[in-house]
Order: structure tokens, then C-alpha cells, then sequence
């Protein structure tokens, strides 16, 4: 069985990356549809032909990247499991401490610590594009402290929720699925509050905008729609990149309005308030909640379906797989793959409806500022200094844009305009 499993992965596996490198460099047109050409949304009409050029190989080396590395989890997981090392970490964890709330952390802290070893290379891959295609300008030293720092945030988050999990696996053999769903509710709540104040300030500094005539304008879209903010944030990103961007996040209190001082250098005043609009836009419409909502209906789905798959695969082959039941940490690269299945199946669905939201934002800042041509320039500055395509292939359009395409976006502009 095992033998078959790697053989039919080291066979399947290259043959998925040949198809992925023939979609993507030799099946794919990059080229503008005939109704786009010269229009505004054409990148011919903004960027130099290098540019255009870069934009392209960008794309697809870093599209073809991601494309990899969706097996990828999978590959490690099962591998782990085959191999035995999931009884091994098992093992180690108890001869540490019989307790599971001291044993299932450090079975955690191995995984999570092989699969970061083993993907290492694909991330690194990544920072090195982003670097050569002048994306990225943060220095090794700087990418590996955010990677260390992301790595121990996501090790005590699944530390915590793991346990807590099979803990209630082993307490409610039929209704762990819907009592960690009901526990989720209130940690979400709970990372949505403290991301703004705790956790992205880990990574960057914060500070009060110090164009103080622009943060008044931009208080000053605030409070036409009744958004409760007194300050704007800068973030000082030009030390790691080029990309531009500005959010609005935090709930209650920790509500925050930030711009990365990468737009703010190179957009004009108009068109950082369009992407301002943009944003308040979001929070206007209620997109931050209604994401909450989705995310609860989707992970209220996916941990009743997670039940009653693991539930027939160890009724199954349980003994075969050295298992003993749905609660046995050993399982958990099992649980790792299932789950990562499901959202991996749920994503385009997820995508659809962001790339929704993101329209209805565009809307509603257009109408609020008016300003068409910012609107534009502003769509535009992003493309070029992220060498973003306007135009990318279907399978990458579904599966990984939450906004609707550049080319997309600027046409709805021209025929607001009209």
C-alpha cells in the first residue's frame, strides 16, 4: 500500500507540474481582448513594453509557484503519516508529559516545524522573484525575521486550536464537530480585535500620518459615512516592497484606517482617497462582518463534513493505519489533508464572492468621490508598480483573485464615466 501511494505520487506529481507549465507558458494568451484594446484598461496605454514584458514573466513564474505548491500540503502530510513520523512525534510527545494539553502542543510544534523545513524552499522561491522582478526590497535578514515571527504566530494559534479540538474529540465522540465550530465564534472575534494592536505591529511599524492636510481629507470621507476613526495610520513597507496598498480593519475599538507609505508616495492626494473610498467602502457595506459570516457558514460545513469523512476513513482502515480512533493525535496529517482538501474545493467560491465585495467597493468609491480619472490613475500606478496582470488565465482568475481583474476593474471606471 505504501509503496503504491509513493510510486503514484512520484509518477502523478511531475506529470501535474508539466500540465501546470504548459497552461501557463504555452496554452494561456496574455494578450488584451479585442474590446479592451486602447482603452484605458489596455496596459499598452500605461506601461513600457519592458514593463509589460516583466509583468508577464512575473505572472506566470509566480503563478506556475503557486499552482505547485497546492499538492504540496498533501504530499508532506501523507508523507508524514506513511513514514511513521506521525506515531514518532506521538510517542515523543507523551514521553514528555502523559498530560494531552502538554503532549498534542509539542506533537504541533514537530509538524508544523517539518512542513515549514520542507516548504521552505517554494517560499524562498517566491521572495527570490519578488526580488528580481524588483517587487520586494526587504533583505534576507529582514524576510527571515517575518518568516520566524509568522511561523511562531500560526504554531501557538494551531497549538491552541488543536488541543482544544482533540480534546473535545475525545469528550464528545459525535458533537466535536459542532462544539468547536460554536468555539470558534468568539476566538475569531477574538483575531479580528487584536490583529490591528497586537499582531500586524510584529511585523511593521505604525505611526500617525504625517501629511496631516490629507489625513483631514481623508477623516473627512470617514465621517460622511459615519466611520468611527480619529487618526490614520502609516506603515512603513517601502523597507520590504514596492506594491502599494490600504486597508481598513479592526473591530470596535481597534478599528484602523492604514495606508502603506509605498501609495502614499506614489499616488497623488485624489487617487490615495479613492482607494481610501475604496476601503471605507468595505466597512460601509458591511463586507467585514459578512465575511465573519461566511467564514462560520464555511467552516460550519467543512468541520461537519471533516467529521463524518474521518469518522468512515478510521472506521475503515483505522487498524490498518494504526489509528485508534477519530481523538488519536497520530491522525491529525489525516485531519491536516482533509480539511486542506475541502477549503482547496471551497476557494473558488470564496474568491467569487470577494471579487463581488471588491466590485460593489469600486462602486461605491466612484460615487463617492467622483473623480474618474484618480479612480483610473489610481488602478493603473498599482498594475505597473506591481507588475500585476491585468488579464491573467481562468484557472488562476478562480482560484486566487479576491478582486476582480485590473482590466475589469478600469473598464467599469471608463463606463462610469460614459
Amino acid at each position: 500500500m505504501k509503496k503504491k501511494i509513493v510510486k503514484w505520487t512520484l509518477i502523478l506529481y511531475p506529470i501535474y507540474l508539466l500540465l501546470v507549465w504548459l497552461y501557463l507558458f504555452q496554452w494561456s494568451d496574455f494578450g488584451v481582448p479585442a474590446a479592451y484594446q486602447g482603452s484605458a484598461a489596455d496596459p499598452a496605454t500605461f506601461m513600457t513594453d519592458r514593463q509589460l514584458e516583466l509583468s508577464q514573466e512575473y505572472s506566470r513564474y509566480r503563478n506556475f509557484l503557486s499552482l505547485a505548491t497546492i499538492p504540496l500540503e498533501w504530499i508532506i502530510y501523507l508523507g508524514v503519516f506513511l513514514f511513521g513520523l506521525s506515531h514518532l512525534f506521538k510517542k515523543f510527545g507523551e514521553s514528555i508529559s502523559r498530560f494531552r494539553i502538554v503532549s498534542i502542543p509539542i506533537y504541533v510544534l514537530l509538524l508544523s516545524g517539518l512542513s515549514w523545513f520542507l516548504t521552505f524552499p517554494f517560499d524562498y522561491a517566491y521572495r527570490f522573484l519578488s526580488v528580481r522582478y524588483g517587487i520586494s526590497t526587504d533583505t534576507f535578514s529582514g524576510w527571515m525575521r517575518d518568516e520566524m515571527i509568522s511561523f511562531w504566530i500560526g504554531y501557538i494559534t494551531m497549538a491552541l486550536l488543536i488541543t482544544v479540538l482533540y480534546l473535545l474529540m475525545q469528550r464528545f465522540e459525535k458533537r466535536w464537530w459542532l462544539y468547536a465550530w460554536i468555539g470558534l465564534i468568539p476566538f475569531i472575534a477574538l483575531m479580528m480585535f487584536i490583529q490591528p494592536v497586537i499582531i500586524d505591529p510584529l511585523y511593521n511599524d505604525f505611526y500617525e500620518l504625517q501629511d496631516k492636510q490629507l489625513e483631514e481629507k481623508i477623516l473627512a470621507l470617514a465621517d460622511e459615512a459615519e466611520v468611527p476613526a480619529d487618526r490614520v495610520y502609516e506603515v512603513n513597507m517601502s523597507e520590504e516592497t514596492n506594491s502599494m496598498n490600504a486597508y481598513v480593519n479592526g473591530i470596535g475599538s481597534s478599528l484602523r484606517i492604514v495606508l502603506w507609505d509605498t501609495t502614499l508616495t506614489r499616488l497623488k492626494d485624489n487617487e490615495v482617497l479613492f482607494i481610501m473610498a475604496h476601503e471605507i467602502g468595505h466597512y460601509v457595506m458591511n463586507h467585514l462582518y459578512w465575511n465573519l459570516v461566511g467564514v462560520l457558514a464555511g467552516s460550519f460545513v467543512g468541520l461537519y463534513l471533516t467529521y463524518r469523512i474521518l469518522t468512515w476513513l478510521f472506521r475503515r482502515y483505522g487498524k490498518r493505519m494504526n489509528i485508534k480512533g477519530v481523538a488519536d493525535i497520530a491522525g491529525l496529517p489525516v485531519l491536516f489533508i482533509v480539511l486542506s482538501i475541502l477549503s482547496f474545493v471551497a476557494q473558488p467560491i470564496e474568491m467569487t464572492f470577494s471579487r463581488g465585495a471588491e466590485a460593489d467597493a469600486d462602486r461605491y468609491a466612484i460615487e463617492m468621490t467622483g473623480d474618474v480619472d484618480a479612480a483610473i490613475g489610481s488602478f493603473q500606478e498599482l498594475t505597473v508598480n506591481g507588475l500585476s496582470d491585468v488579464n491573467p488565465p481562468a484557472v488562476i482568475k478562480y482560484l486566487y483573485y479576491g478582486h476582480p481583474t485590473m482590466m475589469e476593474r478600469i473598464h467599469m471606471l471608463e463606463e462610469y464615466q460614459k
